[in-house]
């Protein structure tokens, strides 16, 4: 058994000092240049930082609908195994990411405030998250490496350091005179397309009072003033409200501007005399701590109209106007969040036409795409997480299924329904549908994901039905759609009746879908005897061949020559919807498909054709389901014969299609009541 002692010591192996001394890096401010000289990316401002932080975790691109779309890996929140992570939101990113490109480039956007609007629970308080979690780790890594400074007031006591209250660019300390002749130096034998150093802003109040005295004391000296600089490597830390900012409205009352711009520090007014001395103010509301990095603005719209004032001068000037002193230069991102009401306000108010004016938007709409969908809940709803309880197969995407419906437009082509659109958005292949027209959809639409069921409230209703009275076994989607049903009689989002109706006729829909679903898995796994398939396209090709070069078939029981079977040739063909008039047309592809793969020396094979291969799985059910007798399932009366079957049946779909053995039986009593309804539907 391992001791105190010895576990303190595994542990002290596994740390990386090394790590820990680049991290708390401290030089003076001549050490400091020489780091800039080297490594000039260091003196980034907090947009250039930002950008270049999700550009390092790297990006893919594909082809949707004939539109490329860049997928930034950052936003999988690949460092926490994608706790976090941002499904189906590609468009809306690369949009962010342009604005962060053009405010790092300084073409305008550096001076607005990011917008992040949307329904609820859409992500934007989780885009913002992913965003202040990242600039922490970036901080702490080489390539994302940023400083601050600290006063040494006494030069004989060096330990004794007074660090900037808000943690500039040590660049701050250069004079305006002296910065043209910094620039150079710093910049010199730069190649044109790398990074130059740019000083930008003033140094805090704080700061200046520092300056101040020092330089009084040398007699203007700047070099003798800087030796009282130690320049230490900054680490962003929300926790630690270092660089990071976050706020939250409160009522209306107790809303202070003080909470973004500091306050007056009143115990240390008696050791300085006055309350407009810089280190008699606490240099700590949200905006000062957040230099460097971002702040976010929660529900930014809730905000009294005071702080939105703020805002202005914060965003255009980068500047802040802290209580009793004057303009003080700010270096952050400032991202805001809002749901549509309160962005419906601000459109509405006209007195803030001023901050309209300075505010870019990015609208984050619910996910249209199914299988995107699907990942939000299979995160947090899986066999890894939910131990104890089987989720059957398709209850998730049912739900997914569910919630992206509501959030569609309907089509305005009369020939298309709402599943078939959601189908198309999905990327599959419909008849009469090219990748155009699914371009001509989307563009068709006003509001599509903008509104409609949040992720959050099909959550609940997956947790409600995972731990309700009557899941013994597992959870089905029947369970999950009941509590989805039952949940809109009280669901405060909806607001009128028609809504609620719509929403309920959806749910037969997605009810209808999973009808089909579940009935072509059966279908499948009693068609899935391979020799049986087999022994039935052979006898199909043999007739083909026989019917496209005019030939009789040796009738292998009886020894005669006969006529190719018609009748067994059109049973398959029409299982995958092959007209009487397109029969040869299919009978010659088939054989000029077995010819060529001959030529190549290939034996051919059923499976490598994919329609051919749909037709014979079904006609094979049509043959096997009157001999397995399914429908026997929904009566108390069972020969031997049939149960061996029917079990043969039950372990292809525990094995092929992930039931466990509750659940295949609940779904094949299910699909026998289907066709024991007389209810069948060829696909």
């Amino acid at each position: 058994m391992a001791s105190g002692e010895s576990i303190i010591a595994k542990a002290r192996e596994a740390l990386d000092l090394q790590t820990y001394r680049d991290q708390n890096w401290t030089g003076s401010f001549s050490e400091y240049l020489e780091l800039v000289k080297r490594n000039p990316m260091t003196t980034r401002s907090a947009f250039e930082r930002i950008y270049d932080m999700i550009l390092a975790a790297g990006t893919r691109e594909y082809v949707d609908n004939k539109k490329k779309i860049i997928h930034y890996n950052f936003f999988d929140d690949p460092e926490r195994d994608g706790a976090d992570a941002i499904y189906g939101l590609d468009i809306p990113m690369m949009r962010l990411l342009n604005i962060f490109k053009s405010a790092a480039q300084r073409y305008g956007t550096e001076r607005r405030v990011i917008l992040l609007h949307g329904p609820v629970g859409s992500s934007k308080s989780t885009i913002a998250r992913l965003l202040k979690q990242g600039l922490e780790s970036y901080s702490r890594k080489q390539e994302g490496a940023l400083f601050t400074f600290g006063w040494i007031r006494d030069l004989d006591n060096p330990d004794e350091i007074t660090p900037c209250p808000m943690h500039e660019e040590p660049l701050h300390l250069v004079q305006s005179t002296l910065r043209p002749l910094m620039v150079e130096q710093l910049n010199d034998d730069r190649p044109e397309d790398g990074y130059h150093v740019r000083i930008e802003g003033e140094l805090c109040p704080f700061c200046r009072q520092e300056f101040r005295e020092l330089s009084e004391r040398y007699g203007g000296d700047w070099a003798q003033v800087v030796r009282h600089i130690q320049v230490r490597r900054l680490l962003l830390s929300a926790q630690d409200r270092v660089g990071i900012g976050t706020f939250q409205p409160k009522d209306e009352k107790n809303q202070d501007s003080t909470e973004l711009t500091g306050d007056i520090n009143y115990r240390k007014i008696a050791e300085y005399g006055s309350d407009s001395d810089p280190r008699a103010f606490n240099f700590d509301g949200e905006f000062n701590i957040a230099n460097r990095g971002m702040i976010e603005f929660i529900e930014v719209l809730k905000l009294d109209v005071a702080f939105l004032y703020e805002l202005l001068g914060a965003s255009q000037e980068h500047q802040i106007k802290p209580k009793k002193f004057p303009q003080t230069f700010i270096d952050e991102v400032i991202v805001g969040h809002t749901n549509e009401p309160e962005y419906r306000r601000l459109q509405n108010n006209e007195y803030m036409e001023a901050l309209r004016d300075r505010t870019v938007k990015v609208d984050v709409p619910y996910i249209t795409k199914l299988d995107e969908e699907i990942k939000i809940y299979q995160k947090d709803y899986n066999q890894g997480k939910i131990r104890g309880t089987h989720i059957a197969p398709h209850s998730i995407s049912m739900a997914a299924m569910w919630a992206v419906l509501t959030r569609l437009e309907e089509p305005k082509k009369h020939n298309l329904t709402l599943m078939q659109k959601l189908k198309l958005y999905n990327g599959k292949s419909l008849p009469g549908f090219t990748e155009e027209n699914v371009k001509e959809l989307r563009k068709e639409t006003v509001r599509e994901g903008m509104d409609g069921i949040s992720p959050r409230y099909v959550q609940d209703k997956i947790s409600n039905a995972l731990v309700s009275d009557l899941n013994e076994r597992c959870v089905n989607p029947f369970m999950i759609i009941n509590e989805l049903e039952s949940g809109l009689k009280h669901h405060s989002l909806i607001t009128s009746e028609e809504t609620r109706q719509r929403y309920r006729e959806l749910l037969d829909e997605v009810r209808r879908e999973y009808e089909d679903v579940v009935k072509n898995e059966v279908q499948r796994a009693i068609a899935a005897d391979e020799a049986a398939i087999s022994r039935l396209c052979s006898n199909y090709v043999d007739n083909v061949k026989a019917y496209t070069q005019k030939e009789r078939v040796r009738n292998v029981y009886t020894g005669q020559d006969e006529e190719p079977d018609e009748r067994l040739m059109r049973s398959i063909e029409e299982k995958i919807d092959i007209p009487e008039a397109r029969k040869d047309d299919f009978r010659r592809e088939i054989m000029n498909y077995i010819g060529a793969l001959a030529l190549e020396g290939k034996k051919f094979d059923y499976r490598t054709n994919e329609r051919l291969h749909k037709a014979l799985e079904l006609k094979l059910f049509e043959d096997q389901k009157d001999s397995i007798k399914l429908t026997s399932l929904v009566s108390s009366v069972m020969d031997k014969d049939t149960q061996e079957k029917i079990d043969i049946v039950k372990g292809r779909l525990v094995r092929d299609y992930n039931y466990c053995d509750s659940c295949a039986s609940d779904v094949l009593h299910f699909v026998a009541s289907i066709f024991a309804r007389g209810d069948v539907k060829e696909r």
